[in-house]
């Protein structure tokens, strides 16, 4: 893809960011206030029916289940939503991304071991500062992360490095997953195209949006049956100083 063609393309969706997220904003807040009132009497609901024993009242309860269920996904799309409409709004400081990561594996860890998912970090000592969102990178990477571990049903490796390339900072999350289809990788990026039955086909724009609100770059690179690379660049708080020191990335065991 040359320059131009790159640069067309940011502009492209750019533009249908910005419609999809005005529209998805008011959206997401009109259905949200009467899904909660249904919620809210599907509850008062059960509790009237639990106190009744009687087999037509299990068959009510079930079918009750069925629909608390069902605004419980709807609720997850109007969640996905409007954190895609959120994606531009930064409140930026200056950052080291290694402990940005740090923090989040901390919390995410015992996830990845109920899930037979082994997390090993190559995060870069002495990574120069960055300007980052500090709950938007958290939302970022736990999509990415997650996305990797759901290409793993039955468990496997993400590797998550951070170096130092030129004037920026590189984050790599890699995975042994079932990959992506070809035809399809050129497609993850866009709002609503999703390989998952249940996806809002929203995590992924959501993912570029941010990245792209901080001055960076995402690029992904899949193979079926080996995994998957998710490259994400981030521009350094200050320029780099002449003859900066280039830290590379560890060679990778994923792929």
């Amino acid at each position: 893809m040359t320059d131009e063609t790159a640069h067309l393309e940011r502009d492209r969706l750019e533009r249908q960011y910005n419609e999809i997220a005005v529209l998805a904003g008011g959206l997401a807040h009109e259905v949200r206030n009467p899904l909660s009132t249904i919620r809210l009497n599907l509850e008062l609901l059960f509790e009237e029916l639990e106190a009744i024993d009687h087999p037509s009242t299990h068959r009510m309860l079930r079918k009750m289940k069925t629909i608390q269920n069902e605004c419980g996904h709807l609720d997850d799309v109007l969640e996905a939503f409007l954190q895609f409409a959120r994606a531009g709004e930064l409140t930026l400081a200056e950052s080291n991304i290694a402990d940005l990561i740090r923090s989040h594996l901390d919390w995410y860890m015992p996830f990845a071991e109920q899930q037979h998912i082994d997390i090993r970090p190559h995060l870069a000592a002495d990574l120069p500062m960055v300007q980052v969102d500090h709950r938007l990178f958290r939302q970022l990477l736990d999509n990415l992360i997650r996305n990797a571990q759901q290409a793993m049903p039955e468990g496997g490796l993400i590797e998550i490095q951070a170096f130092r390339r030129d004037d920026h900072v590189i984050v790599e999350i890699i995975d042994t997953g079932h990959g992506i289809p070809p035809a399809a990788v050129p497609k993850i990026f866009e709002a609503f195209f999703s390989t998952k039955s249940s996806g809002s086909g929203l995590g992924l724009p959501t993912v570029r949006k941010i990245v792209e609100a901080h001055g960076g770059t995402i690029h992904c690179e899949s193979a079926q049956g080996r995994g998957t690379r998710f490259t994400l660049s981030f521009p350094l708080a200050a320029a780099p100083t002449a003859g900066a020191a280039v830290t590379e990335p560890t060679p990778l065991s994923a792929t």
